[in-house]
C-alpha cells in the first residue's frame, strides 16, 4: 500500500493520490504554525483533514515547482503494523526562484482498512523556505 502510494505521488497525479487516503485524515506538516500558507509563498504548507485536501495539496505543490525537475530518493520505508515511516530526501526547483533545493523528510503514515488515515511529514523546511526566499 505505501509503496503504491509513493508510486502515485511520483506520477504526479493529486486525484490518484487523493484515492489512497480515508475521507478524514490526520494530515500535519512539521512546521512552526506561524509559517503555514500563503503569506510565506508556501500554500501548501498547512495541515489538512480531508481526501480533498490530500489533492489539493499535491496540486499547490506542483503549481509551485518546475516540472521535470524534481527526485524523490527513497532510502528506507519502516512499517510497524498499520504505521509506516518513510526516510528519504526531495529535490524540487521554485518556480517563482529559479532556486533548487533538497530537503531530508521522515514521512509517517497509518493505514487503516487500505486507506491512508494519518500523513505527518518532518522535512527541512529551512531548506524549502531558503529555496522560496522567504529566509536567508
Amino acid at each position: 500500500m505505501v509503496r503504491e502510494l509513493l508510486r502515485r505521488i511520483g506520477e504526479g497525479d493529486p486525484a490518484g493520490i487523493a484515492e489512497m487516503y480515508a475521507v478524514r485524515v490526520d494530515w500535519k506538516l512539521d512546521w512552526p504554525e506561524a509559517e503555514h500558507g500563503r503569506r510565506t509563498g508556501t500554500p501548501w504548507i498547512r495541515h489538512r483533514s480531508t481526501r480533498a485536501d490530500a489533492a489539493d495539496h499535491f496540486r499547490e505543490l506542483a503549481e509551485h515547482h518546475a516540472a521535470g525537475e524534481a527526485a524523490t530518493e527513497i532510502e528506507r520505508i519502516l512499517v510497524d503494523g498499520g504505521d509506516a515511516v518513510v526516510l528519504g530526501e526531495i529535490r524540487q526547483t521554485v518556480r517563482s526562484t529559479g532556486r533548487a533545493y533538497r530537503a531530508r523528510f521522515a514521512l509517517h503514515l497509518t493505514v487503516e482498512d487500505g486507506l491512508v488515515t494519518r500523513h505527518h511529514v518532518y522535512e527541512d523546511s529551512l531548506a524549502v523556505a531558503r529555496a522560496f526566499g522567504t529566509q536567508d
